[in-house]
């Protein structure tokens, strides 16, 4: 068992990277957030470093990813890299590599320290070099405030709203439509597949966007990110199953061949599918695809 839960926690860690929201993260952030000092003293952010592909893909979205000169191994397929930066590994960033590199400033996760076992870049900040400190968001609010933060690190505020607005504007479309659905489906959503299956429940982002399309997670009434074995799903019996697992051939047929699972609802109406495996997974302002991948599975009727 204690084999098993390690092996979650740290497949947890790589699709969602960080640690708890309460655990400290905001005060390195604010430290950053004005990185260059005073306005007499501002300092031109040239040469970026992301350490977790959610901070990237905001970077990018703030069209600031051709000052990343390194990042995290998880990063390095996302568009909008520039060719052939510098990697840094995601649970062991080496310090002084990061020093050879001559960063402007950090946008980190505090998932570095679950591997390191301390402040990797408790050097780096001591040599003046800004740091900021991402926690996971656990929401879709917390994903809007790490917008905020980073675009105010990196001297991009108005950028930063505008992608917060653009987020807004279409989450609100589809909350308005449902929160009208009175008829709630129930909804199984996976991360990770047999044996070792992964879900989520209350005080997780992927279980706000299954209510706020108006559907229902089965798993609501747990806290965070669980294990819940075969025999809870079956007990559950969900309308719905979402998988965004890619690292295995078929997880759709994979789900359906279980043992017991043939007397699942979801599965005697084929009502399984494949949700995209990155922007379900990090929490940037690309959930919107998954969002919508999500919409059209559960609800195809009544969205447009």
């Amino acid at each position: 068992m204690k084999q098993k839960t390690t092996a979650v926690l740290l497949l947890i860690f790589l699709i969602l990277t960080g640690c708890n929201r309460s655990q400290g993260g905001g005060a390195g952030a604010r430290a950053a957030a004005n990185p260059g000092g005073t306005a007499d003293n501002a300092v031109v952010i040239n040469r970026i470093i992301s350490t977790a592909p959610s901070n990237t893909e905001i970077i990018i979205g703030l069209g600031l990813g051709n000052r990343i000169i390194a990042a995290d191994k998880y990063s390095m397929l996302i568009p909008g890299l520039p060719p052939d930066i510098a990697e840094i590994d995601f649970f062991y960033p080496d310090p002084e590599a990061i020093i050879g590199l001559v960063p402007d400033i950090i946008i980190t996760s505090e998932h570095n320290v679950y591997g390191a076992g301390d402040d990797p870049f408790r050097l780096l900040k001591e040599m003046g070099i800004a740091v900021v400190y991402l926690p996971t968001s656990n929401s879709i609010a917390d994903i809007y405030r790490d917008i905020e933060t980073i675009a105010a690190a990196l001297d991009a505020a108005e950028k930063g709203q505008e992608l917060i607005q653009n987020m807004n504007g279409q989450i609100n479309s589809i909350t308005a439509i449902g929160s009208s659905i009175t008829v709630k489906k129930s909804v199984y959503f996976e991360i990770s597949p047999a044996p070792n299956m992964v879900s989520m429940g209350r005080e997780t982002f992927l279980n706000e966007m299954i209510e706020l399309i108006g559907a229902q997670n089965v798993f609501a009434d747990k806290t965070g990110w669980i294990a819940p074995g075969a025999e809870a799903v079956l007990e559950r019996n969900p309308d719905i199953i979402l998988t965004n697992v890619n690292f295995i051939d078929n997880p759709i047929g994979e789900i359906k061949k279980r043992d017991g699972f043939h007397t699942i609802k979801a599965v005697r109406d084929n009502a399984v599918y494949t949700i995209d495996t990155d922007s379900s997974s990090r929490p940037s302002q690309h959930i919107i695809l998954a969002l919508k991948q999500m919409v059209h599975a559960v609800y195809p009727n009544y969205y447009d």
